[in-house]
């Protein structure tokens, strides 16, 4: 059982019988796999690395020992269809205005593939931003859960989740602050194990919604907003050098004449200056699509809440006409057709706390 593999620390219950849990982790871990086995939701999976998760998701709500439980499917840093100053700004949007209308997660899950050779840098700045986005107090409410055990020997796998345990560069950190690690073993029972911990534990805020929404900083002053900028003015550095070099060529084969180097490198100029373009886009979308995206998620919300009102209005003269007897059966009718609207309205309550820009 999943739940034999936590360390015994101190459980608080709570009293709310609702749960929301984040699910993160690199492109291809799993994450839409995993929550639609344990919610019986139908999220589109991918079935290479090409990302499927390009916008926040959530599960249907289910119900796990008396709690209804709703997973939250995030795309990872190293998403193919979107910037990462897009994901960052899109998670910390939702992430926000959950805490500000006084909802914290229940817990986080953070998946790896231990089908993985090693974690390499792309798996290692995934996991670093997470830690950024959770803080070091929350990690008590994080569950790092390695899959794919069928894909590798079971004896390569040990050996692997004892270097992710055992490692600095890896998750020793993150476990030493109260973090758990499990193994997945793609069953619907063990992903309901793992639940079952997280909704037990005491929910609390993410350093960047207490950033965010208690401390009023902007973006970038987040400690994960300041390491995307950290990695986007090291990129610029390392851009900015080989434009020199680039341009040094091209003048040596002006004077040579090699019109044809001279075309290949004019070439290799033109892709490298996109990508200077493409990294000074996403430094100025970290630091204004923030308030963007907030600023429409607000007016969304409004709507929801317009619309919801108008339709409880609806109801309520029907039901005091039923009560009349005019018109008994076509009211009735009526009145099943727009509760069922409302019922629609109201699930999408939590997706507005959770849109996409797109």
């Amino acid at each position: 059982m999943a739940s034999d593999q936590f360390v015994n620390i101190e459980e608080a219950t709570v009293s709310t019988k609702e749960a929301v849990i984040a699910i993160m982790g690199a492109t291809g871990s799993g994450k839409t796999t995993f929550i639609n086995a344990v919610s019986g939701g139908n999220l589109r999976v991918g079935g290479d690395l090409e990302s499927c998760t390009s916008t926040i998701e959530l599960s249907p709500t289910f119900d796990l020992r008396g709690r209804q439980v709703t997973l939250i499917d995030t795309p990872g840093f190293d998403d193919t269809n979107r910037s990462d100053a897009d994901i960052l700004n899109m998670i910390a949007v939702g992430l926000a205005s959950m805490y500000e209308n006084n909802q914290m997660l229940a817990g986080v899950i953070y998946l790896h593939r231990i089908s993985d050779i090693r974690m390499g840098g792309i798996s290692r700045r995934n996991f670093k931003m997470f830690r950024k986005l959770c803080g070091d107090n929350t990690l008590k409410n994080v569950v790092i859960v390695t899959n794919m055990w069928g894909l590798v020997d079971k004896d390569v796998g040990v050996a692997r989740e004892a270097q992710l345990k055992q490692e600095d560069k890896f998750f020793k950190p993150a476990l030493e602050k109260g973090a758990q690690i499990v193994r997945h073993d793609n069953t619907p029972e063990n992903a309901r194990a793992i639940l079952c911990y997280l909704i037990e534990r005491k929910p609390l805020p993410l350093q960047i919604q207490i950033e965010l929404v208690d401390e009023q900083k902007t973006m970038p002053q987040t400690a994960a907003g300041a390491e995307l900028n950290r990695e986007l003015l090291e990129q610029s550095r390392k851009h900015e050098k080989e434009m020199r070099e680039l341009r040094e060529e091209m003048q040596d084969a002006l004077r040579q004449r090699d019109e044809e180097h001279r075309k290949e490198l004019e070439a290799e100029r033109q892709a490298l200056q996109a990508e200077i373009d493409r990294v000074e886009g996403e430094h100025k979308k970290l630091a204004s699509d923030y308030a963007k995206q907030k600023a429409e998620l607000e007016e969304q919300r409004r709507e929801a809440s317009e619309k919801a009102a108008e339709l409880r209005q609806q109801i309520q003269a029907l039901q005091n006409d039923v009560t009349a007897g005019q018109e008994r059966e076509r009211l009735e009718r009526e009145l099943r057709e727009v509760q069922q609207q409302l019922r629609g309205l109201q699930a999408q309550g939590p997706r507005t706390r959770w849109c996409s820009i797109m």
